[in-house]
């Protein structure tokens, strides 16, 4: 038998029961703005829940009357920064409409072991069936963003801004940016169409010209489209910005060679610091006096915070 959701074809238009703006608790960002309007996060959750048969959950179907009723408690079973709170309760609601649900946490909230994030009291099926679509969605951006908050306190007191990479989960990139500003962490390009970047393969292609290839993109792309010029030697650094790149992009280079290329550019570009970057070197990147540092880690490595919903 099919499980769907209470009262189905009467389903109200569903209230937002926790804001898709919520003010940021790190890093002085303002409003925390959830990527997605409400349809789109309805259809994204009902897309996991289809591929999970939430609605045909033959265990729970087979073991829990229709009519029971549960309460439970989304926890924190370690420290961490809280992503996925709209998710979460998108994937509950859809389950059923007339749960009751109090978000006790919202997203970018600083988390201790035991933190209470959602109480929620509704059908036993409908929870018990929404539980791990919840739990996937809020374990895995709240990794990110516990990882992220790890390397903006690593860093704290200098200028350096902390920043992902497009090193994203095909189709979650809008969720795991959205978990890097959450943990304290800024946005690097979404896409290939939102700036320039010219790599080491780009400059292979023009046998290395740094000149030749930043003049291209200022010829070519539309008014306004940052340059960016990835460098791993202290003289491309100088012809990138005779060049008039907006921002130089020191590759794996070690602190002493990043702070030589930051004299160089004298702040006539914006200079960021990427590759060989963990919780162990951070900071010492940051003390070469960077602007930013691109981690690729925050996205394509960070562990799932331990997250579970607990039955009373």
């Amino acid at each position: 038998m099919e499980m769907q959701p209470f009262e189905h074809e009467r389903r109200p238009s569903p209230r937002t029961i926790t804001p898709l703006s919520t003010p940021a608790a790190l890093g002085g960002m303002g409003l925390l703005r959830f990527p997605y309007h409400q349809d789109e996060l309805r259809n994204l959750v009902r897309s996991a829940l289809d591929e999970d048969e939430a609605f045909n959950d033959l265990t729970t179907i087979a073991t829990v009357v229709s009519d029971r009723h549960a309460r439970g408690q989304l926890v924190a079973r370690a420290e961490g920064v809280l992503c996925g709170v709209p998710l979460a309760v998108e994937a509950f609601r859809q389950l059923d409409p007339k749960v009751t649900i109090r978000v006790d946490l919202e997203d970018g909230a600083r988390l201790k072991r035991g933190s209470n994030i959602l109480y929620l009291s509704g059908h036993a099926r409908a929870l018990l069936a929404a539980e791990r679509v919840a739990l996937n969605f809020m374990q895995r951006l709240s990794g990110i963003a516990s990882l992220t908050a790890r390397y903006v306190d690593a860093v704290r007191g200098t200028k350096a801004k902390i920043l992902d990479t497009r090193k994203t989960t095909p189709g979650w990139r809008l969720l795991e940016k959205y978990a890097v500003r959450a943990g304290g962490g800024t946005n690097h390009r979404l896409n290939l169409s939102a700036a320039v970047l010219i790599k080491d393969n780009h400059l292979a292609a023009v046998d290395g010209d740094v000149g030749l290839a930043v003049r291209r993109a200022h010829d070519l792309a539309p008014a306004g489209t940052k340059i960016e010029v990835e460098c791993d030697k202290f003289e491309q650094v100088g012809a990138a910005v005779e060049a008039g790149a907006d921002i130089i992009m020191f590759d794996n280079m070690n602190p002493d060679e990043m702070a030589r290329c930051v004299d160089l550019v004298g702040g006539r570009a914006t200079t960021e610091a990427s590759g060989g970057v963990s919780l162990q070197t951070v900071r010492a990147i940051a003390q070469a006096g960077v602007d930013w540092i691109s981690v690729g880690a925050l996205t394509h490595s960070a562990p799932a915070l331990d997250l579970a919903l607990d039955f009373e």
